[in-house]
């Protein structure tokens, strides 16, 4: 378990172009890491989020303990969010293709983490992912994060950027240890972008770049990732 400054107790509520050159969107439908033990409960219940999500209170409550295992506090429980958060970089004419990578930013606001109500990532230029494994007892299951890609994106003349021409890097606040979510880039249509563990809440928060190694037609290009957590 890793530990982190514990910021204020918030009740978080619901939260999810046109260049001159060119235009990229990345479309994402839910700093180092953060992990912590769970302790069992019925039901079982798995929670994923990619940027803006929907939690009634925290986690962990109003000055909750960090020592393990971490107990739900009473009402808190994750919904269901249809937002679908961007993120996005417009290059200028005379920088397309020249090889320097374009930071990119999101229009997810989400900055705090329903574990806890902490500070966690920095908007517009990170976005959080993060989820919660909880069973109804003990044990060394795993599940994975798995990101479906489309092999481009494409702007509506049929143009294409490969999506391996995106990449992140993975960090948040206050924060040390391996990263559940690691630095990746879209290498392949199933990607498998991080873990939780059994009885574990992690998160982290990722800052995206376009690589800038290819020529396009001028346009704005999008392109969708399905992002996906799944239990035995």
């Amino acid at each position: 378990m890793h530990k982190r400054p514990r910021g204020p107790e918030t009740v978080a509520g619901l939260a999810r172009a046109s260049a001159p050159a060119l235009c990229l969107a990345l479309l994402a439908g839910a700093t180092h890491a953060y992990t912590i033990t769970l302790a069992p409960a019925s039901p079982k219940t798995i929670y994923l989020q990619i940027g803006l999500g929907t939690f009634t209170g925290t986690y962990c409550g109003n000055n909750c303990s960090y020592n393990p295992p971490i107990t739900k506090a009473a009402g808190a429980a994750p919904g269901t969010n249809t937002t679908i958060n961007k993120v996005s970089v417009s290059v200028a004419a005379n920088a397309v293709g020249n090889g320097t990578a374009q930071a990119m930013t999101t229009d997810s606001t989400q900055a705090t983490s329903f574990f806890d109500g902490f500070a966690f990532c920095n908007t517009p230029q990170q976005l959080y992912i993060g989820g919660f494994y909880r069973t109804t007892g003990t044990g060394t299951g795993t599940i994975n994060v798995i990101a479906t890609v489309p092999a481009s994106l494409t702007d509506g003349a049929g143009d294409t950027i490969p999506f391996s021409q995106i990449s992140w890097t993975s960090g948040g606040n206050s924060d040390t240890g391996a990263e559940p979510f690691p630095a990746g880039s879209f290498t392949g249509t199933t990607v498998n972008v991080g873990s939780i563990a059994q009885n574990q809440w992690a998160e982290s928060c990722w800052t995206f770049s376009y690589k800038n190694t290819v020529v396009p037609a001028a346009g704005t290009y999008t392109g969708r990732v399905l992002y996906t957590l799944t239990a035995p």
